[in-house]
């Protein structure tokens, strides 16, 4: 096994030195004169061996292998071996370390750059990266909220609660704000109703309760906007609606988002603006199946991409926020009715958030269409030059693996003034 990990290793370094030679920075298009660009045939790339996409000229390197074991430890399922979900943070702070989660035995830390195995973890609950520390992530577990070390397996304690319960971390979708002192909690509160509150982790100050039976339709989640200004809430109604609810840090009502999903399967950023923003897409007229933009303060909506199959969006890129990473599934749509459509089926893109159709192409995932576990989940590293993405290559049932294209960024910086560590002024805990 360490012969193997070994070649392996020495495969992607090699590799990788010829293959990027021949790439080329990312190149900018509009979706105003855009067309759809089919994916050529390619078959499914060794374990760590790099290839390149010759329709992008962008690098790719497959980085698990759910049909055998990948080495210091970590097997995966044989159905499925990825990262956790397109808005969680997969790779840390300084993008050392990668971590994949989803059918393998515990948590999985790759090396952030040549996807090697090094390490793995067991640890209950759900746990997310600190955005500025690479060596912490953040946890919520039982009744506990801590800052922890995969690294040297140490734990800081920010609270230990006897009076409320099943505390997660969203759950699934909760993210820290950008200056990872800010988090959402739900938890089952004292009088054993289900509850969500901020927690500053900093000041160790717990902000006060939302009742979440007291806004229409059973909680998915509940998280912290970047900048800890808002809580935003999904609810899902009897109907199957899903409706958003935006509240301050001390749990006042300020927006109620009622139409279904407008928008959703999105995450949230900070647009040029200095707005906060929630990119995600609408399943409710008028801009059903677009990509779209929601403004938290107002509820305000700026459409970004026209009627397409994307499936998901992220804004990872904490360091790059004025590009969403979508990903698309389906196959090529006809406009019909003089409708536009987006050019996009089975491909991994990022679109500029400024409403001017800007986008580049990052990916053909190849990915068939077949249970959620084998859906694209595309989601970046901070500075936008990694993205990690799932696929059956083409074979419905078939095992899913991960993936990781490399961007090169020709402008080389992230096109935004916000400090990412900083929040805007009255942004500290009260």
């Amino acid at each position: 096994m360490m012969a193997r990990l070994g070649y392996a290793r020495a495969l992607l370094c090699c590799g990788a030195l010829v293959l990027l030679a021949s790439s080329r920075p990312a190149s900018t298009e509009s979706l105003a004169n855009a067309q759809f660009l089919p994916a050529p045939a390619m078959d499914l790339p060794g374990y760590l061996a790099p290839v390149v996409d010759a329709s992008l000229g962008t690098t790719l390197v497959r980085v698990t292998t759910p049909e055998s074991p990948m080495g210091n430890g970590m097997v995966c399922k044989r159905s499925y071996c990825t990262h956790r979900y397109s808005s969680a943070q997969a790779w840390n702070a300084d993008q050392s370390l990668l971590l994949i989660v989803n059918g393998c035995n515990g948590l999985c830390f790759l090396d952030g750059h040549t996807y090697a195995p090094l390490f793995r973890r067991q640890r209950g609950g759900e746990c997310e990266w600190h955005p500025q520390d690479p060596e912490l992530m953040i946890c919520v577990a039982g009744r506990r909220i801590s800052r922890w070390s995969p690294r040297s397996n140490a734990e800081d304690v920010i609270l230990e609660t006897e009076a409320y319960r099943e505390l997660q971390f969203g759950p699934y979708k909760g993210n820290p704000s950008w200056d990872g002192n800010r988090i959402v909690v739900r938890a089952i509160g004292q009088q054993g109703t289900l509850v969500a509150f901020a927690m500053d982790l900093s000041d160790r100050r717990k902000f006060p309760d939302i009742e979440l039976a007291r806004i229409p339709g059973k909680n998915s989640y509940c998280g912290i906007s970047p900048l800890g200004k808002y809580i935003f809430c999904q609810q899902s109604l009897i109907d199957f609606t899903d409706q958003a609810f935006v509240f301050s840090i001390e749990g006042d009502l300020l927006q109620s988002w009622t139409e279904h999903h407008r928008p959703g399967h999105g995450d949230m950023t900070v647009d040029a603006g200095g707005d906060e923003v929630y990119v995600g897409i609408s399943k409710s007229a008028p801009d059903k199946y677009q990509v779209i933009k929601r403004r938290l303060q107002d509820g305000q909506v700026t459409a970004l991409a026209p009627y397409g199959e994307a499936q998901h969006a992220s804004m990872r890129a904490i360091r790059r926020p004025g590009w969403v990473f979508m990903s698309y599934a389906g196959a090529a749509l006809a406009p019909a009715g003089g409708k536009k459509v987006a050019p996009f089926a089975q491909e991994v893109i990022a679109l500029k958030i400024d409403g001017s159709g800007e986008f580049r192409r990052i990916a053909h995932t190849r990915n068939a269409p077949y249970d959620y576990w084998s859906e694209t989940h595309g989601s970046p590293s901070p500075d936008g030059s990694q993205v990690i993405w799932s696929s059956n290559w083409g074979q419905r049932g078939g095992p899913v693996f991960d993936f990781v294209s490399r961007i090169d960024w020709a402008d080389r910086d992230s096109g935004n003034d916000l400090a990412q560590g900083d929040r805007h002024e009255g942004q500290q805990a009260q």
